[in-house]
């Protein structure tokens, strides 16, 4: 890999530092380019490990808990965990935490100490440093997005599909590991092929280890599996989301955008709208998307659904006191390779967003998903989601907190109808999110003195003083041709 892309893709896809004037979270630095002969220092030993990988969703999750210890004669903080080079530019919601001891998770960053190792880092920092022969329970987590592929690539229309899945029965580590398990968890116990390792089987898991002999440090076992997963492998490469407030109108209005596809195995020969109809009767198990759950906050109204085309008629609002569902079918079932764009929007009550301070700046809180979207039973995961808070015009001294890590962060102006000076808007860009960030807020602070909330009422009524004075004035000339009396 060439020096250039490894860096592009590194700086698009991990966080950059934020001065903290601007922001009230710490989000993860940077990455950070280190000596060509830098190696993990071997100042901690894994203890025991255990390692959960998830593929009942159409992307990997995977959670590595770890008891590490410091063998070294000097308190130590710094633990590096590796990922190959064609991997790690689809990790995403990389997090680590204390498992015994709840909490922030600790800070994290991307290292790289040569553009051309198959091998790159990420660094975690322990909140204190551990002493020598210590030991600390930590908790690893993150997604793998876009490494799941369908074997054979091509099916029939009513075939079952089946994913490969490739990985080492040894976690992937920078240190030597005294003890170690894996277990692999299906959506189905069907698992036709499972290449290398010995795994016990018991229903829809399988198990690797343990392993009780001391592994290396960078120790591989290369392995394979292939499963079925008769469900649509849904990514959005990219999804535009806006939240709008509007404080006259006491309105939240929120509008997504979505580049849709389907990573799962591709039609070998054309489709049959016959025979799709017909299977519509019965509803088997299929690999085409045919609809999307969009579970929306209590209150929610004023929904649409549009694609290119335009109005998408095939949809359902369900709206209660207990929830409110957006229920929506494409304008046609979307199979392996294909892709659907479309929007949705709706507006909701500002009021169960929004907090007002009693200071003399007028300090407002805002609460909102981070992202909210489709739900679905198989998930769906995000390649880059731009998100836009559009705030009241003469908002000032924006801050924010989200636990979801930025690669951008900007703040512009939007102009819109009748504005002057433009509204205030937050825009946050994140890369490899998946649908569990469903449950994470967004906190927007943001000053919005009284002053400023007069500025479209006097605007508009300044604009119709001027209209009237105009016409006014116009109507008072005198346009005649002949010559005055």
């Amino acid at each position: 890999m060439r020096y250039d892309s490894l860096l592009a893709v590194c700086v698009t896809l991990f966080p950059i530092t934020i001065s903290g004037d601007s922001n009230l979270s710490e989000p993860l630095s940077s990455q950070q380019i280190l000596p060509n002969n830098f190696k993990p220092p071997q100042v901690f030993q894994n203890v025991n490990l255990l390692r959960n990988t998830n593929l009942e969703k159409g992307y990997v999750r995977e959670t590595v808990n770890v008891v590490i210890e410091n063998i070294d004669t000097k308190p130590q903080s710094e633990y590096y965990v590796p990922f190959s080079v064609d991997v790690i530019g689809n990790v995403g919601g990389f997090e680590v935490r204390d498992k015994k001891t709840p909490g922030p998770s600790f800070k994290t960053d991307l290292v790289e100490y040569d553009p051309y190792s198959p091998t790159q880092f990420f660094r975690t920092t322990l909140p204190q440093p551990l002493s020598p022969k210590s030991q600390l329970t930590l908790s690893i987590t993150y997604h793998i997005l876009s490494t799941l592929t369908p074997l054979p690539f091509k099916i029939g229309q009513n075939d079952k599909q089946y994913l490969h899945y490739a990985f080492s029965t040894y976690t992937p580590s920078a240190y030597p590991t005294l003890k170690q398990k894996t277990k692999l968890k299906f959506p189905t116990p069907e698992v036709p092929d499972a290449i290398g390792g010995s795994p016990e089987r018991q229903g829809s898991t399988f198990t690797y280890g343990p392993y009780n002999d001391l592994v290396p440090a960078g120790a591989l076992e290369p392995a394979s599996v292939r499963y079925e997963f008769t469900k649509p492998v849904i990514h959005a490469t990219l999804l535009e989301r806006d939240i709008e407030v509007s404080h006259w109108g006491g309105n939240l209005a929120t509008e997504e955008r979505y580049w849709l596809t389907n990573q799962g195995a591709h039609l070998k020969a054309n489709f049959n709208r016959v025979q799709w109809a017909a299977s519509q009767y019965y509803k088997p198990a299929t690999s085409a998307l045919r609809e999307l759950n969009v579970p929306l906050k209590v209150g929610s109204l004023n929904p649409y659904f549009t694609d290119d085309i335009g109005n998408v008629s095939t949809s359902r609002f369900r709206s209660n006191k207990r929830e409110a569902n957006l229920e929506l079918k494409p304008r046609y079932p979307v199979f392996g390779g294909w892709k659907y764009s479309f929007r949705i929007g709706w507006d909701a009550d500002l009021a169960s967003f929004l907090r007002v301070l009693k200071n003399a700046q007028g300090g407002h809180v805002l609460k909102v998903p981070f992202l909210e979207g489709p739900r679905m039973g198989e998930g769906v995961s995000y390649g880059k989601v731009e998100l836009q808070v559009i705030l009241p015009e003469g908002a000032k001294n924006v801050k924010f907190e989200t636990e979801v890590p930025l690669v951008r962060v900007e703040e512009t102006v939007r102009r819109t109808f009748m504005d002057t000076v433009g509204r205030t808007t937050l825009k946050l860009t994140a890369m490899n999110v998946a649908d569990e960030a469903r449950d994470k807020p967004l906190i927007v602070t943001y000053d919005y003195p009284f002053s400023a909330a007069f500025r479209k009422p006097v605007t508009i009524f300044l604009g119709i003083v001027a209209v009237f004075v105009t016409a006014w004035g116009i109507g008072r000339l005198d346009a005649s041709i002949g010559k005055q009396k």
